[in-house]
């Protein structure tokens, strides 16, 4: 648990609600101090109220004092931190473990300092550095019993250095911390096996560094107290993945059929990398057991040129969702156009229903072939009609101007664009309420906001409604059950979306 607090007393408070959260042990931030500058006069009442919040600690603790040139608070030269940290030992307040910049151990390496207490840490704010194993040796000739490597990684694939780092420290028998900040590097957070620590947040969406899950999320949602080696893992690919509610989804759907297995969001510029090089048991670089992968914008396409094998859909709808991991295959699945379906199916017989698709894009294109398959007749509405051509040549749509048009006629009207998204579109919408008027039923893709304005200006003109949030947890299990064998448990599933949802937009408030 990795704790900020602007005073002693609220450092208290804060060590005793990790207690209470089942934290093993707790990380403080001294920098993080209002304060902090006091601590370096041992006389001080800063000082004092430290060295008690020691002797009386709770929990297992971690002190930090980590400078500026780190991602610290703290502007104390090397010379400051190093008899700072003597005097908390002449004072009888040293904790379990205590954390110090690998500069400031090659200094004190000739001094008593207890070090089989002592992390040696390195931090890099920048990114991946290019070679850790030269920076590892460095740290590992000092006296101290723990490494600590820190890291960002601006893709997930900026965290393989540091697994192979893992498995040579493992080799050595080396006590190892390996850490990629950002939400590229979730993995190492949750995937790093052999690893002396993972770090957590008290608060969600808080933290001492980018990355950190929640504790609530990382024990009950990711269950990291059973993740082993060979533990079957899932995950989804994307850029952005912080938005995906899949992780929620999927880790509850794990828990509600009693399955062993942990879901992880991979954050990834490049698809087909990330496939070759941490996916395919052909080409992969880490040992995991990979069962499943989801797979989001902007890689559904672009993926499929990876698969061994494909569906029917997938090939159809030029897109892959879902891949299933079969022996030392892979098999691409599209589950978005079952997913599209599941929702209107006992409110419209699409057999000869006039639908409208508005959008040109991948969702559109998974939109328009579900509905064709059905026996409805679709015509594709875009800004640019130019833009929705290619699409509309392959399905043997019709195309009209959006601008302009109305949708009377229509039995459904379906956005696919994503228009109306939180934190993005989220006034926006492609058409206004008068050209609604008329239409059966309205249909937005977009998940987030649960109630988009698409979907508030249909209902105002009396068009039966359709979010997209039913759509995403009606794909999810059918991946779920692709690669699980097992019936989904939708209702739970939904409750975890719903759940996230909610949380997300108190945050935002």
């Amino acid at each position: 648990m990795a704790l900020s607090a602007p005073t002693i007393d609220a450092a208290r408070r804060m060590l005793e609600r990790a207690r209470c959260a089942t934290a093993d042990l707790a990380e403080l931030r001294l920098d993080h101090l209002t304060e902090a500058s006091a601590l370096l006069d041992a006389n001080s009442a800063v000082f004092a109220a430290l060295c008690r919040l020691v002797r009386e600690r709770p929990l297992p603790l971690i002190l930090t004092l980590r400078p500026e040139e780190e991602g610290g608070r703290c502007s104390f030269a090397l010379a400051d931190r190093a008899r700072f940290w003597g005097q908390l030992r002449a004072h009888g307040a040293m904790p379990e473990f205590i954390d110090l910049e690998l500069e400031l151990v090659e200094a004190l390496r000739a001094d008593d300092l207890g070090w089989s207490s002592v992390i040696c840490s390195h931090h890099d704010l920048l990114g991946a550095m290019e070679d850790l194993d030269a920076l590892y040796e460095r740290m590992a000739r000092t006296p101290a019993r723990i490494i600590k490597i820190a890291v960002t990684a601006h893709d997930a694939l900026d965290c393989l250095p540091l697994f192979r780092l893992l498995e040579r420290a493992q080799r050595e028998r080396r006590e190892l911390i390996a850490i990629a900040m950002g939400t590229g590097g979730i993995a190492t957070r949750l995937l790093a096996h052999g690893a002396f620590l993972t770090y957590a947040s008290l608060e969600r969406g808080g933290g001492t560094a980018p990355g950190q899950v929640w504790i609530e999320d990382l024990i009950e949602s990711y269950r990291l107290r059973s993740i082993e080696r060979r533990t079957p893992l899932y995950g989804v690919i994307g850029a952005p993945i912080g938005h995906s509610l899949s992780p929620a989804m999927h880790n509850r759907a794990l828990i509600e059929a009693g399955l062993r297995g942990v879901y992880v969001p991979f954050e990834t510029g490049d698809g087909r990398a990330f496939i070759r090089r941490l996916l395919h048991p052909q080409t992969r670089e880490v040992d995991w057991h990979w069962r499943g992968l989801s797979v989001t914008a902007p890689h559904k396409e672009s993926v499929i040129e990876c698969m061994d094998e494909l569906d029917e859909v997938a090939q159809r709808t030029g897109a892959v969702n879902t891949v299933v991991v079969r022996g030392r295959e892979l098999h691409g699945y599209n589950t978005d156009v079952e997913g599209f379906l599941a929702p209107l199916r006992g409110l419209l017989d699409l057999a000869g229903a006039r639908a409208a698709v508005i959008g040109a894009g991948g969702a559109a294109r998974a939109a328009a072939w579900a509905l064709r398959r059905a026996g409805a007749e679709v015509v594709l509405f875009a800004r640019s009609p130019e833009r929705a051509r290619l699409l509309a040549r392959a399905f043997e749509l019709d195309v009209a101007r959006l601008a302009g048009a109305r949708f009377s006629s229509f039995d459904l009207v379906v956005n696919t664009t994503p228009l109306g998204t939180r934190g993005a579109h989220e006034d926006g919408s492609p058409v206004d309420a008068e050209q609604l008027r008329g239409a059966r039923i309205a249909y937005d893709m977009v998940y987030n906001p649960p109630e988009t304005r698409f979907i508030r200006q249909a209902r105002q003109v009396g068009c039966r409604t359709v979010g997209g949030l039913h759509m995403l947890v009606e794909q999810a299990a059918w991946q779920f059950e692709l690669w699980t064998g097992r019936s989904a448990p939708r209702q739970a599933m939904l409750e975890a979306a719903r759940q996230a949802l909610s949380e997300r937009s108190a945050r935002d408030e």
